[in-house]
């Protein structure tokens, strides 16, 4: 059974919704032990005065932020805790925008809001009414400890909340120095046209449980393999193709004869036949500045 990690109440207007806060992802990464390749042992970190090469005790710590390189302004734990938000039980709504004005930049890591004890009807409430309305609800709440700005949004029957970044977080495309060759370069209706096409021969709703993560896989197969006692020799990276790139108009039409030759038909729908919507305005992220 899934384990609450918080509990609260969501607030808009006089209207409170308590509910609890679960996790929406486990990580499926492989973790690895640092060891001896020796004796096989666990390797064990130890806090050492990189002056004096002596272990300092946890207590004897303190935070110290680089101010120029190697001087350092020291922050004791109370200091950083007079500074830290209120503790709050309340995820306070201050907007609701409309779901396109969000570019997905801004999402981190998501949640699930479930009901908690006499909330089941503002929930189901605050659910209709927000899928009705189109809107997503922008809010601020402290967990563990750190102030984080939130989206919600019904998903289904569930309301989901996705911590986000903040917009003084996002860096600006403008910092890439290869845009200035995308500004310069030029392309012809022609070309634009068949890029279409092979876009639309190869659209598909999307459906996420058909895409795996191979690497995961592989890895777990060899720690198998290993484990079971088998020798296995690493593979010689393949030398890279130096070659030229090939003619873009070539790539696009031998690209686009492939797709039809293997029975897919460009199409301006999906298979689903979804009834056609207007198309979305974006914001681009927010330029830093400073």
């Amino acid at each position: 059974m899934a384990r609450a990690i918080w509990s609260g109440a969501i607030s808009f207007g006089l209207v409170s919704v308590p509910v609890k806060m679960y996790s929406a992802v486990e990580r499926k990464s492989v973790q690895f032990n640092q060891l001896s390749r020796e004796t096989g042992a666990r390797i064990s970190m130890r806090r050492v005065d990189s002056s004096t090469g002596e272990e300092v005790p946890y207590e004897e710590i303190v935070k110290g932020y680089e101010v120029t390189p190697g001087s350092y302004v020291q922050i004791a734990p109370a200091e950083l805790d007079t500074l830290a938000p209120k503790r709050s039980r309340t995820i306070e709504i201050e907007d609701f925008v409309q779901l396109s004005q969000i570019d997905p930049i801004y999402y981190d890591h998501p949640y699930y809001l479930a009901p908690a004890a006499g909330g089941a009807k503002p929930y189901r409430l605050l659910v209709d009414a927000m899928r009705d309305t189109g809107r997503v609800a922008i809010a601020q709440v402290v967990i563990r400890s750190r102030e984080q700005l939130v989206a919600l949004r019904p998903t289904g029957e569930v309301l989901t909340m996705s911590t986000m970044v903040f917009a003084d977080e996002v860096l600006s495309p403008e910092r890439l120095d290869e845009l200035a060759d995308v500004h310069a370069a030029k392309t012809t209706k022609r070309e634009l046209d068949i890029a279409k096409q092979l876009i639309e021969s190869l659209a598909e709703d999307f459906e996420p449980e058909k895409y795996h993560d191979t690497y995961r896989a592989a890895v777990l197969e060899l720690i198998e393999r290993k484990a079971a006692g088998e020798q296995t020799v690493a593979q010689p990276e393949k030398p890279v193709d130096g070659a030229a790139a090939p003619d873009l108009m070539a790539a696009l039409k031998a690209s686009l004869d492939a797709a039809q030759a293997a029975g897919v038909k460009p199409r301006a729908r999906s298979r689903k036949s979804a009834p056609a919507s207007k198309p979305r305005s974006r914001k681009t992220p927010a330029k830093r500045t400073g």
